[in-house]
């Protein structure tokens, strides 16, 4: 494996081995700007779980806070709109391979 597609598979890993993060990012791109409503959102999240991961998720530049036509809430950055995609990607796969591999014996 590169050096670069190495890096690249630890920045990701990373952010996608902590729980929440989908969700939060999830909620974000649905529209929930404000604390009180990416809490809302996502059910189960503590108060605490989710000051943690908003800021480190602001920290590794997925989101961004700021006030955005007078509104101040967590919006998604580039980088958080491709992990995004990512997991788009992960559901798309869940659908289309989960039920079909359920029976099938992975060597």
């Amino acid at each position: 494996m590169s050096k670069k597609m190495n890096e690249g598979f630890k920045l990701i890993h990373d952010i996608f081995r902590k729980k929440w993060v989908p969700e939060i990012i999830q909620s974000i791109v649905s529209g929930n700007a404000s604390y009180t409503d990416i809490a809302d959102s996502i059910e189960y999240i503590s108060k605490t779980e989710l000051n943690r991961k908003l800021a480190m998720l602001q920290e590794r530049q997925a989101v961004k806070k700021m006030s955005v036509a007078g509104k101040e809430g967590y919006y998604i950055t580039p980088f958080g709109s491709d992990l995004n995609h990512i997991f788009n990607h992960f559901i798309e796969m869940s659908d289309k391979y989960i039920s079909k591999t359920s029976n099938v014996e992975l060597v």
